[in-house]
């Protein structure tokens, strides 16, 4: 594959998969996007518990085209954890990957809590 489209898929992995990761953790807070935070939550936990099934726990397949694409680009990630390697690849820290994946998953699992209590509560409120 071309090194240019290597690199522009490198870039839309990173920012796109950042992005999500970012309004998972907080598109519950605002009442105009908890609908779609509801979704990509949903989403994402299909992927770490029903897609991990088969392919390990936590699998996100944007991780895993975005560590192929560097792989090809000859820059292979030695995390198993996209936001390890975030932390890792902004920061410059080489934090414990079990204690980031603790945080991940106690805030994947607020966050998730709180899109189902407050969708919850939005849809009572819109039908009384």
């Amino acid at each position: 594959m071309d090194s240019l489209l290597l690199r522009i898929l490198d870039w839309f992995f990173l920012i796109f998969h950042t992005v999500w990761s970012i309004f998972n953790s907080a598109g519950w807070a605002f009442r105009a996007t908890r609908k779609i935070h509801l979704a990509t939550i949903s989403l994402t936990a299909a992927s770490w518990f029903i897609l991990g099934i088969r392919y390990g726990w936590g699998f996100c397949p944007c991780t895993d085209w975005h560590w192929q694409v560097r792989e090809a680009l000859g820059e292979p990630v030695q995390s198993a954890s996209y936001i390890h390697f975030l932390i890792y690849e902004i920061t410059g820290i080489n934090l414990p990957p079990g204690k980031v994946d603790t945080a991940v998953m106690a805030i994947f699992f607020a966050a998730a809590i709180l899109s189902v209590v407050l969708n919850l509560r939005d849809h009572i409120r819109r039908r009384d």
